[in-house]
């Protein structure tokens, strides 16, 4: 285990603990190392699996929290016609672009991002990764991720409960459920950001993690503004999914190296290769 004192354990020889040869268990930020230093001084009290499931809980609150807020920004930015400034405008807008093929399109689309296309497409990956690396980190990742997010965008809609925008202005198939946040928007950013984050793992070159980046960013992207698109959602339902989606992906990848840093380093990294 890491001596609590330092950056991290300096091991980027070890598999899934690197990204193009940068060690995910060193520390630059000085709140980040007080994180590390807490969390290693609960595993030694609860053990390193209790320390992450409490990380995760606290985390999966924390964003709730963020969502909580999101609450008393919407009632402000309703009560000031803010929702009339910002958000119908943009649906206006983006009703001037739609045509029948290009509905099609965007429709099928955005398919991919709902509950059945988000499944099947992140439990195939799940599963060819975790069968090719012949490792756990796969499904040990993209489960709790998946179900945070899930989790967060059920419990916010109910709490908030928003109107999406009327039938008539969106293109079918209709959807009837509540609208704040986006769950294609939340949940396509953070199971694309996880996939990512795991394709780099095992990266070589620093194009291919750009790249990778880029499609993750791009997929989290294009999925929330099709969703605009449709009429399906206001842009503030998007934005704010991006949000949460970005701090709910945030927690989960510190809590993998949080994992990685609470694992014992190997000889070479105490000095075998002197």
């Amino acid at each position: 285990m890491s001596d609590p004192g330092h950056a991290g354990t300096r091991n980027p020889g070890s598999v899934d603990a690197a990204i193009l040869g940068r060690d995910l268990t060193v520390w630059r930020l000085r709140i980040m190392r007080s994180l590390v230093a807490a969390f290693l001084r609960s595993c030694g009290r609860i053990g390193a699996a209790a320390s992450l499931v409490v990380l995760l809980l606290g985390g999966f609150v924390l964003t709730l929290g963020a969502g909580t807020g999101a609450t008393e920004l919407y009632e402000a930015t309703v009560e000031g016609d803010g929702a009339q400034v910002l958000d119908t405008p943009v649906l206006q807008g983006a009703m001037t672009l739609r045509s029948p093929p290009v509905d099609q399109v965007v429709s099928a689309y955005s398919m991919i991002g709902g509950t059945t296309g988000m499944t099947v497409l992140v439990g195939v990956v799940m599963i060819v990764l975790a069968v090719r690396r012949r490792s756990w980190t796969p499904v040990a990742l993209l489960v709790p991720a998946a179900a945070g997010s899930v989790l967060i965008t059920v419990i916010c809609k109910q709490f908030i409960g928003r109107a999406r925008p009327p039938l008539s202005d969106a293109v079918p198939p209709y959807e009837y459920s509540d609208s704040f946040p986006s769950g294609h928007a939340l949940n396509s950013l953070v199971l694309a950001g996880v996939i990512a984050y795991l394709l780099m793992l095992r990266s070589r070159s620093r194009r291919t993690v750009v790249f990778t980046a880029a499609g993750a960013g791009f997929f989290a992207i294009t999925m929330g503004l099709s969703r605009i698109y449709l009429g399906h959602h206001w842009l503030t339902d998007v934005l704010m999914a991006w949000v949460l989606g970005a701090l709910w992906l945030t927690i989960v990848v510190i809590t993998h190296r949080l994992y990685l840093t609470s694992q014992p380093a190997p000889p070479h990294a105490h000095g075998g290769s002197r």
